[in-house]
């Protein structure tokens, strides 16, 4: 048979785009988010609503999505030497970079909860965290710092009262010069060294009293740090041997004589993802650091810093897990393939069911960490659930959300694997929340040092899942089940991983149960809980109204 062949004179398009989804841009990221906005009003934040929608139109802008892209493409530079030899250890980073920390800072991401203390402040920060992690996630590494050092900073008061006015600003200030002539500053940490990681105890760069020594006195430090973060900004809290042990050090970019601190930066990182943000090593060839609280204490001095960043790493993921299922959720409402749209399709509804519970749990979870750290909880009972839950909900949502990143990039087949298109990126940041603070296992053993220094935290703990009893027999019996875990304390260190999961999934269904619609809470528990469910995303038990779940998930 002959093939019907167009006349050789006809016209004809041969590139006719069809049925691709227009872009996911100018829209509101806390609007169209009926998690977040549900998760913000039941942790005290629904005053912010206004601000928080505001920011969320800003941040779902087409050109703030251009900014983040851009920043990502173009990575920043070191410039070790200026053109006629003099050391210059500085980072220089594309346009975007600075308009998106401008806003980051702008919003008061990096401190608002502590210039501003009123109560639901963490929570409506970490709503607005949640929002830009989906648009570009390396600038939250200096703004998380900033907001984690500043009460390890209150520990002094002579750099309190230099530092936290300019690091309550919300001015973005990049200028590489001493802090009294800026409008804004930005804090920093260094403390993983090439032969420790996480055992900082084995670091070895030493630090020397300049004097007398002693709190808030000058130190000279040399050594290196393999990771040292961020090395533009103008200060980072330094850990080092000093003579009565391991202490923490304020190391200032500049010194108060106006000239720059002896820290060499060796190279940048060359890093899978988080590409926009500069993660450096460097050298201390005698650099000056100030000592933070008491020689030795170290540790328990910048760990307070960290417990603040391992809550912004929940935050983070759970950021990025939404911005993934919102893409997914934009593209089969918009794609159609065997003559159906995608989301008309049951099975490919089950997938984005699946993923957009698996987002709002996350979310819920780490906001109901957030209000934790709200003066609002600052009883017993509150300082034990987040001594409890914060290295657990980091674990959890840092562990979950690379899975469901990869089910979403999946929905769109071989647009989901194109760099240039959104995923690309989500998919290469995603692994990070999980190694930075502290990998997983670190955080599970966090948890049963918790557990057994602070027995009462898990009274707390269980405080959390006592009001959601009775509305769910598969909760029910996840709460006993815990109660049987914690009664047998063989192997503890061996099962962690297992007991915290637990931990976990049972609370995010208590707080589904008390706080989302009920499609929502009894898919997640009958689900994750009991016992129907697969080992893949797109496995929901029948009966579940799947469709309502995406409906509300949609970013429309």
């Amino acid at each position: 048979m002959t093939a019907l062949l167009p006349p050789a004179n006809a016209a004809f398009d041969t590139h006719e785009v069809l049925n691709q989804p227009p872009a996911l841009e100018d829209y509101n990221l806390f609007a169209t988010d009926r998690g977040l906005v549900n998760a913000a009003e039941v942790n005290g934040a629904g005053w912010a609503k206004d601000q928080l929608a505001a920011y969320g139109a800003k941040l779902g802008s087409a050109w703030a999505i251009e900014q983040g892209r851009l920043a990502h493409r173009f990575p920043p530079q070191l410039k070790l030497f200026d053109r006629f030899g003099h050391r210059r250890d500085e980072v220089e980073f594309h346009p975007a970079w600075h308009n998106i920390m401008g806003l980051i800072i702008g919003e008061g991401l990096h401190s608002a909860p502590w210039a501003d203390p009123k109560p639901g402040a963490h929570v409506a920060r970490a709503a607005a965290y949640v929002m830009h992690a989906q648009i570009e996630p390396g600038s939250q590494c200096p703004t998380t710092m900033t907001y984690g050092s500043v009460p390890a900073l209150k520990r002094d008061a002579a750099i309190a009262a230099e530092w936290l006015p300019k690091i309550y600003s919300r001015s973005y200030d990049p200028a590489m010069k001493p802090v009294a002539q800026k409008s804004g500053a930005l804090i920093g940490m260094g403390m993983t060294e090439k032969q420790g990681g996480s055992d900082v105890r084995a670091n070895t760069t030493r630090a020397l009293p300049a004097g007398a020594g002693g709190p808030g006195q000058e130190y000279v430090i040399t050594g290196h740090k393999w990771f040292f973060s961020c090395p533009q900004i103008d200060a980072h809290l330094v850990l080092a041997q000093a003579p009565g042990g391991l202490s923490c050090f304020f190391m200032p970019h500049w010194l108060p004589d106006g000239t720059p601190n002896a820290i060499r930066i060796q190279r940048l990182k060359d890093k899978v993802g988080n590409k926009s943000n500069a993660s450096s090593e460097v050298e201390f060839e005698n650099a000056h650091g100030w000592l933070l609280g008491e020689e030795g204490r170290g540790v328990p001095t910048i760990i307070e810093m960290g417990t603040y960043t391992r809550l912004d790493c929940a935050l983070g993921s759970a950021g990025l897990l939404r911005g993934a299922v919102a893409q997914a959720l934009h593209h089969v409402y918009h794609r159609r393939a065997f003559q159906r749209h995608l989301i008309d399709q049951p099975l490919m509804t089950n997938v984005v069911a699946d993923l957009a519970l698996e987002s709002e749990a996350a979310t819920l979870l780490a906001l109901r960490l957030a209000r934790a750290f709200d003066r609002a909880e600052a009883s017993e009972q509150g300082a034990a659930f987040r001594r409890l839950c914060t290295p657990a909900v980091k674990y959890w949502v840092c562990k979950r959300a690379p899975n469901a990143v990869v089910e979403a990039m999946e929905v769109h087949g071989g647009n989901g694997y194109v760099d240039e298109g959104p995923l690309g990126l989500l998919y290469k940041e995603i692994p990070l929340n999980s190694i930075w603070e502290g990998s997983g296992n670190v955080m599970c053993l966090d948890v049963l040092r918790a557990l057994q220094k602070h027995p009462d935290s898990i009274e707390a703990y269980f405080a959390e899942l006592i009001p959601a009893r009775g509305n769910d027999k598969a909760l029910d019996a996840a709460i006993n089940d815990l109660k049987a875990e914690f009664a047998d304390t063989a192997e503890m260190e061996h099962r962690a991983r297992h007991v915290v999961e637990k931990m976990m999934v049972t609370l995010q269904g208590a707080l589904l149960v008390r706080h989302s619609i009920p499609a929502v809470a009894d898919a997640f528990c009958a689900s994750r809980l009991g016992g129907d469910w697969g080992r893949a995303f797109g496995t929901l038990p029948k009966g579940t109204d799947t469709r309502a779940i995406a409906d509300r998930a949609r970013p429309v």
